[in-house]
């Protein structure tokens, strides 16, 4: 299966359809929800279902002017890199040699290497962070990992604070491998995050199959 008949699929659902309900009267009043709608599958459409390696499970979009564009953690060239993503930097600094933290934090080139950039809840209003949660889009995201874990073998998945850590249950641990910590936020990245090592991880065992490393 392919991510675009994926969300064709959901997108005939009832769950699907009450979302898109729920989206157009926010519309209607006129409210700004981000990503701009050609971004909201962003994710899907930068890392194809064949090509996943790893998956970086986020919880919903940055709810500022220009932040969000659909990449978990992820923000647009020209938008300063927020807290969760200079700890992500922080911990690269010190787990992969040679790395040197970038000022753009736009993570597509992770997303084009097969990293799935993944939010748990693709849509968010202007200043109201989880707005949109528990209207539709956890199914979704529920459902698109239940596909990864059937359709794909050998994935890495990075879950990271107690929000990625539930979807955990949809993955197979002896298909699959699973790394989990804190969240990279500054209020919780103390907790296990920073020091965690998950990229060089990441690395270690793409090593050992002797496929291609991520370049972080």
């Amino acid at each position: 299966m392919s991510w675009k008949y994926f969300i064709k699929q959901q997108k005939s659902l009832q769950y699907y359809q009450n979302l898109h309900t729920f989206l157009n009267a926010q519309h209607t009043l006129g409210k700004k929800i981000y990503p701009p709608e050609q971004f909201i599958f962003n994710a899907f459409d930068l890392t194809p279902l064949k090509s996943i390696k790893v998956v970086i499970l986020g919880q919903d979009p940055y709810h500022g002017e220009g932040q969000a564009h659909g990449l978990s953690f992820s923000v647009p060239e020209g938008i300063k890199v927020p807290p969760s993503l200079r700890n992500i930097y922080k911990e690269l600094s010190t787990s992969i040699e040679g790395y040197n933290i970038p000022k753009s934090g736009n993570l597509e080139h992770w997303a084009k290497q097969g990293v799935l950039l993944l939010n748990s809840v693709l849509t968010v209003e202007k200043s109201v962070p989880s707005c949109h949660a528990n209207k539709g889009w956890e199914i979704f995201t529920d459902n698109a990992i239940r596909e990864i874990n059937n359709t794909c073998s050998g994935v890495i998945f990075l879950l990271w604070g107690n929000y990625a850590h539930k979807k955990g249950r949809f993955i197979d641990t002896a298909k699959h491998t699973v790394l989990t910590s804190s969240h990279p936020s500054p209020l919780s990245a103390y907790r296990g995050f920073l020091g965690c090592q998950h990229f060089s991880n990441v690395n270690d065992i793409l090593a050992e199959r002797q496929e291609p490393l991520i370049i972080w």
